[in-house]
């Protein structure tokens, strides 16, 4: 039990040591190489712990192999843009001033609920609110917003804003979203009024269609620029 209980002991203290070794970035922060390489770390620093067969020797000379692989890409990568692209990628831009580039979005094996979680954990609530938005090499994802949704400085704390809307996405890969239509009281025929208003015919032309509660519509079709309509739906109840 006692061996045991040392066996734990060194191989968490090598295990932690090496993490360090390795830098001080989360999870979150890592490269696709360093989270591979960071679970085999965590993979292998297992059996050495519950199989009191392998000589301890032989459960941490492969640790150590790892670390040493991590620093030579780490080195190589700094050295080079070509394996710091194969090793890392690339930014990819998901949403430009054209709107939504949506085969960049595909690309990454992401849809459009995913795009709308993102910027509203980045504090923001409605496309046109964003200029840009970035899917950076470690998965985290960048906002750039437009000028007048840009944080406020000190010149601005007095300026009267209106309070901000939700939109309600209630088309999201030319499929319609019945419950958000709910949400905002949008039955058939004024859905159909919308789709007038904008000039679809086709609803798998359509990547996103928004409305908000003071009836601005947002609207993107595949390969073309995003348009806004302030004041375009009648958001009076029924």
């Amino acid at each position: 039990m006692f061996i045991v209980f040392v066996r734990v002991l060194l191989i968490y203290i090598t295990v932690l040591l090496f993490l360090r070794l390795m830098g001080k970035r989360q999870i979150g922060e890592m490269q696709p190489y360093e989270v591979v390489i960071t679970l085999i770390i965590a993979d292998l620093a297992t059996l050495p712990m519950s199989d009191t067969n392998i000589p301890l020797l032989n459960g941490i000379l492969p640790l150590a192999i790892l670390v040493l692989i991590h620093y030579v890409i780490t080195f190589l990568t700094r050295k080079s843009v070509n394996i710091r692209r194969l090793m890392s990628g690339r930014p990819v831009v998901v949403v430009s001033p054209n709107g939504i580039e949506y085969k960049a979005l595909k690309d990454l094996n992401m849809n459009i609920d995913d795009l709308l979680e993102g910027i509203r954990q980045c504090n923001y609530y409605s496309l046109d609110q964003v200029l840009y938005v970035i899917i950076e090499t470690n998965g985290k994802m960048s906002v750039i917003p437009t000028s007048v949704n840009a944080p406020a400085t000190a010149q601005d704390v007095k300026a009267n804003n209106p309070e901000a809307q939700l939109p309600h996405v209630i088309v999201s890969d030319g499929k319609v979203i019945k419950e958000q239509m709910k949400e905002l009281d949008i039955d058939n025929q004024k859905f159909q009024q919308i789709l007038k208003k904008i000039n679809i015919e086709k609803l798998k032309d359509l990547i996103i269609l928004s409305v908000d509660q003071s009836g601005k519509i947002y609207f993107q079709v595949k390969g073309e620029k995003y348009q806004v309509i302030e004041n375009a739906v009648n958001m009076e109840a029924k």
